[in-house]
Parts: structure tokens; sequence; C-alpha cells
């Protein structure tokens, strides 16, 4: 008989609690087979006259009871020390008892990265983890991180993120061979900081296992130029708040310029089929993993419809039947010795050019 897949759940967590994460795990449900199960953690009275609604939740989902809620504005420090006994707390605690293979919040980014790191710890010698998301473009799907969870980053750091990202992007979006390049301000060699250049050489050494394409620049993100984009938390989450802001922008003069004048309204009636799939098109993966950690959490944006909280679901049910986890162990034991041997390689010799990887996000 097959092992049940199960799935634990912050459901008070984000800007809408219950509301849009129980409609959230039924609609996961429908796309999930029987065998994933899901534990909510959270008000019992809240989720269960929710739950009652839904006739297919019976005997998927355990309740779990929880007296408090992380505020979405609680700094870190304050969740970890008043965090004991919160839906999130005890979401995370479900993976290191082994009572659950992932975990899914849409609740403070800052409370659950700490939270995460305390209770199921860093695996392979990582410092942090790096919040890693999806980006569409011209070809498929570009993963890229880090997101916002290490504003400064070493040259070490930065060879992590290309290792996990590499990783992820293999289980989450089926790339056997994910090509990887490093975000810069141009493709020339004596072009960056000197930790984006010291990560360069490690990479580029090759005794990491990795498609490593050298650097690309900003615009090579939604191109899809490479599989996986890395840089520091700083600068990837300024730039992931300018695509999701010009998404918003070209999304809001579509919409009044469809609405001008009637003839324009009644064209976009005849569009609207072709406008709402080039809306989720666009649309960024509202999941980010957190990447690194000895066990699988992600973190969902706070104001996720319940059609967002179910891709996140989706994706953590995905996550936990690979092997990227180990993938990363594997290549983190290469890592000293490549770090060594970059010491000591020249420091100009030209950078590989930046390719789109050879049929596999076409």
């Amino acid at each position: 008989m097959t092992q049940p897949l199960v799935i634990s759940i912050d459901a008070m967590g984000g800007d809408h609690g219950p509301p849009v994460v129980i409609p959230a795990v039924v609609r996961a449900m429908a796309a999930l087979p029987g065998t994933v199960r899901f534990l909510m953690h959270g008000d019992e009275a809240t989720i269960a006259a929710a739950l009652s609604r839904h006739t297919a939740a019976a005997g998927r989902v355990d309740i779990r009871h929880a007296d408090r809620v992380v505020g979405m504005d609680e700094k870190p420090a304050q969740a970890l020390r008043r965090g004991k006994g919160t839906s999130m707390w005890n979401a995370i605690e479900a993976l290191r008892e082994g009572q659950a293979v992932a975990a899914v919040s849409a609740g403070n980014t800052g409370a659950l990265m700490a939270m995460s790191m305390l209770i199921l710890r860093m695996s392979a010698d990582l410092e942090r983890p790096a919040l890693v998301t999806s980006i569409p473009t011209a070809r498929s799907v570009t993963t890229f991180l880090d997101v916002g969870a290490n504003i400064d980053c070493d040259a070490e750091r930065l060879v992590e993120f290309a290792i996990m990202g590499e990783a992820f992007h293999r289980a989450a979006h089926g790339v056997l061979r994910p090509t990887v390049g490093l975000l810069n301000v141009g493709s020339e060699e004596m072009k960056g900081h000197q930790e984006v250049r010291g990560a360069h050489r490690v990479l580029r050494e090759g005794r990491i296992d990795l498609d490593y394409r050298g650097f690309v620049e900003g615009d090579d993100i939604t191109l899809g130029a490479v599989d996986v984009v890395v840089t520091d938390g700083f600068t990837g989450n300024v730039a992931l708040k300018a695509m999701e802001g010009a998404l918003r922008f070209i999304t809001a003069e579509l919409r009044t310029a469809l609405t001008s004048d009637l003839g324009a309204s009644l064209g976009a009636m005849l569009a609207r089929p072709a406008l709402r799939r080039f809306r989720d098109r666009l649309s960024p993966t509202p999941a980010a993993p957190l990447l690194g950690l000895n066990g699988i959490v992600l973190k969902c944006h706070g104001g996720a419809s319940d059609r967002d909280f179910a891709q996140a679901i989706r994706l953590a049910v995905d996550l936990a039947g690979s092997g990227f986890a180990a993938e990363i162990e594997r290549n983190m034991r290469r890592l000293p010795d490549a770090l060594a041997e970059a010491e000591t390689a020249p420091a100009d010799e030209a950078t590989p050019p930046a390719a789109a990887p050879p049929g596999a996000s076409a």
C-alpha cells in the first residue's frame, strides 16, 4: 500500500488566512492523488467550520489546534520569542517530527525563515536559506535566486545559490541539465564587484558539476538566456519587485485602454479568454521555496489567492517527490576543492557567453 504524502499547512498565515487557505487546499486536492493528505494548523473551530462546506476534504485533512498566529508585521526576533505554539511554528515543527514532508505558509517571511532555521537547521554546511522564485520567460521559465533572504553575499554564498538553484530547477521544471548564469551589470570579464567576479571564477573552473554559462544581464532573465539566474538577495528582491510592478502597470494600462469606449469594451469581451491567458502567463510563481533547509518549506506571498496557494501546495508535492536535496548535498561536498582551485586560477580568462539551453527550455 502506498504511504500517504502529508503536507503541513499554516492555515492562519497571510493577509486572508482560512478564507483563502481552505479553498486552496480543496482546489489542490482535486489535482492531486488521494495519497496526498494535509495537516492544517490554526484555530480548530474556524478551520472545521470552513472544511464542513467541502465534502471532498473528508478523510484527507487533520486539524491541529493552535491558539496564536504570527503577525505579518512582527520582527523575526519577536516572532521567535513568542513563536512556539503558533500555527506557523507548529506547521514547521511537523516536518522535524516526521509528521509531514513539506510545509506551506503565506505568513511573515522573516519569521518563517527564522523559525525554519531554528527548528529544521541548515543542511550540507549551508549558512542561510535562499528564497527562490520562477520567472516566466520567452522560452519557458527561469529560476531566480536569491530574492530577499540574504542581503549581503560573498562569492561562496553565490556559488551555494547556484548549486541550490540548479537542483531546484531540475526538480520543479523537469530540465535534466539546467544552465546557470550570474547576474551582472555586463557580460565582460572585468565587470561587476569583487564577490560576483569571485563566484564566476569558482563556477568557471568546472570542479562543481554545473552547466555554467557566465555572466548574464537584467534583460536576460525574461529572455530565458539561462535556466537559473543567481544574484544576492538585495539585487534579486529589487529586480523581482521591479518586474512585478511593471506587470501591474502594463495590466492596468491595458485595462484602461480596453474600457476607454464602447468598441474597445466589446473587443475586450471577445478577447477575455486570451487576456486571461496573458495575465496567467506573465504572473510570477506565487510560491518561493526556502532552499538549503533540512526540510521543504514554501513561502506563498501574503496576498495570495486560493489559486496561488493551491499552486504552492502542488509545488510542495513535486519537491517532496524529487531528490533535489541530495543533489545539493552532493555538489556542496565539491565546493571546498572548487574554492581552493579558484584561488590559484587566472582572473582574466574569457567569460563563456550566455546561451540558451540547447533545447531544454524551448
